[in-house]
């Protein structure tokens, strides 16, 4: 028989010694294959992906832009090159990903129509910006306004803002995020849920039978400045390829000064308005106000493509069984019309995501042993569009969601040094959480709770495609203390990144990034992932959390 050794020995001879002190007995065994492939992850590989990536020859990767093409190819590329098989469509390493390019054109007007005074039209970008969901040429709007706070109905939380008033045909004036509370039974407290989700809000306003919605940004609640809403939604927006699913004319955000605006119009304080929406009492309330908007846009149909390769398992059995990894490749683009440097080139968000799971890829794929069950490698488009390419794999996985044992996702890993914490929110969701703290425990991590919670990060990453058909899945990524460093300054780094970076054509590759940090998150969920596909059983979520249902109904055991 061929001896394993202990994790505690792959962790000493790629860490130093880190763990040399542990006394406790090991339950995680590797056999020397695995540690030898775990061993071959390197850092400056994932620089050189990084660097390739976010170069300015690949013009921020936009979806359906040339640029975005290139990843593809060049990910396909790297997957072929470590020997993995394509699992895309027809042989290929391509899953084509039909869609719709919405560019909104300048003869498109937004203006509140107040029952007494004069009529305000909104600037395009600096005030609003809007999208027509129904992919049409060319809509317009004559709606009333009604105020339905946070637009929730969660009975779980015994929560409705609608309270049964009809708003088919009507325009819904919104807030962003969920009513605050430190009560973890009641929308989990300080951290978002999905129903504080910009999505959610245009989901569920377009199944009430609205025909716009108008969400009011304001930077704490949406922990994302202005120019983030900006930037993300100027240019052509994408979307799938319409379902029957009922969309919104006019799906739209407006600048806090304008929503200002809005509620004086109408004889209102907003403040006050935001005040009221935080009770359950809270009831719609009809503005004497009317949107007159005339959405004229340019409609262009598409295919992107998800990347998608497979290590297939080593058990007869098995193998029909997977673990999965994605990353996103998809950035914003690069806007033409922009003066100066007009390339969103996406370093950190998300070459980083994409240079691990190559990297990953290739330590896997050079591996003389595999895993029991099946690897998964999926790099998937339009994130950024709203986790597009993802919902669509969870759609039509090319393995049965029901047999996929577990997603890790890797999204925006700072190249900050080396990394003393990990964050995994969701992990804890999970019946694989034993072993997530196990595995930290002796990469001498400490696991650290969400930093920012009330930014709902576990319903903005692609995870959450996949979380929604009932895999288990969940992100991973650095905490904020780094080797050298106190905690205060890895919170300074993130916050700078959100304010100057995120989203901005500044979120570019650096020679002196040190990507030491990034090798070592490439490292822990390679040995996540080899346990998940060699455990047992199937992971599961937790009794009665939120997704449980769908995994039931994806036919896992």
């Amino acid at each position: 028989m061929r001896k394993n050794f202990t994790l505690l020995s792959l962790v000493f001879l790629i860490c130093g010694g880190l763990a040399q002190n542990s006394s406790r007995p090991m339950s995680i065994h590797f056999p020397p294959a695995a540690i030898s492939a775990f061993q071959k992850i390197d850092g400056e590989r994932i620089r050189a992906h990084v660097r390739f990536l976010s170069h300015d020859l690949l013009e921020g990767r936009g979806t359906g832009q040339r640029g975005s093409d290139i990843a593809a190819e060049y990910i396909a590329t790297q997957f072929a090159l470590d020997g993995l098989k394509p699992a895309g469509d027809n042989g290929t390493y391509m899953q084509k990903v039909p869609m719709v390019g919405i560019t909104l054109a300048p003869e498109s007007t937004f203006s509140f129509i107040p029952a007494n005074g004069s009529p305000r039209e909104l600037k395009p970008l600096s005030e609003y910006v809007a999208f027509d969901e129904t992919q049409q040429t060319e809509s317009t709007v004559n709606a009333d306004i009604v105020y339905v706070g946070y637009g929730i109905q969660a009975p779980e939380y015994q929560w409705d803002d609608y309270k049964d008033v009809d708003v088919k045909g009507k325009v819904l004036f919104m807030l962003v995020n969920e009513p605050t509370s430190d009560d973890p039974k009641f929308f989990k407290g300080k951290a978002l849920t999905y129903y504080g989700r910009w999505t959610y809000k245009y989901e569920q306003a377009a199944r009430k039978g609205a025909v716009g919605a108008i969400l009011i940004h304001k930077t704490d609640m949406a922990s994302y400045p202005w120019e983030v809403v900006r930037n993300s939604d100027s240019g052509e927006k994408s979307y799938l390829k319409l379902d029957g699913s009922p969309k919104l004319k006019v799906a739209s955000w407006i600048h806090l000064d304008a929503a200002k605006a809005l509620a004086a119009m109408a004889g209102l304080d907003l403040d006050k308005m935001m005040a009221d929406a935080r009770s359950r009492d809270f009831h719609p309330v009809s503005l004497p106000v009317k949107l007159q908007a005339h959405m004229v846009s340019k409609v262009r149909p598409f295919e992107s493509n998800n990347v998608i390769a497979m290590l297939p398992g080593s058990d007869a059995k098995l193998k029909t069984e997977a673990v999965m990894y994605t990353a996103h490749y998809d950035h914003l683009g690069i806007r033409p019309e922009m003066p100066g440097d007009n390339i969103y080139n996406g370093a950190n968000d998300n070459a980083t995501g994409c240079g691990i799971l190559l990297e990953m890829a290739h330590a896997y794929g050079t591996a003389v042993q595999r895993p029991r069950r099946s690897i998964l490698f999926a790099s998937v488009t339009a994130e950024e569009q709203g986790l597009l390419g993802s919902e669509y794999l969870g759609k039509h996985p090319p393995v049965p969601a029901g047999k996929i044992a577990l997603d890790l996702n890797y999204d925006d890993i700072p190249p900050l040094g080396s990394p003393e914490e990990v964050e995994i929110s969701g992990s804890e969701r999970t019946t694989f959480y034993p072993m997530v703290q196990s595995l930290a425990q002796e990469f001498r991590l400490a696991i650290r709770a969400d930093s920012h919670p009330e930014a709902g990060h576990y319903y903005r990453s692609d995870h959450f495609s996949l979380a929604r058909v009932g895999i288990p899945a969940f992100s991973i990524n650095e905490g904020v203390k780094y080797k050298g460093h106190d905690a205060a300054w890895g919170l300074e780094q993130a916050d700078e990144y959100t304010q100057k970076h995120y989203h901005q054509p500044s979120d570019e590759y650096h020679p002196e990034m040190d990507f030491t940090g990034d090798a070592v998150m490439a490292r822990f969920g390679f040995a996540l992932g080899w346990e998940a596909a060699s455990a047992p059983k199937l992971v599961g979520w937790q009794k009665g959390d939120e997704f449980e249902a769908a995994r039931l109904n994806s036919g896992s055991n």
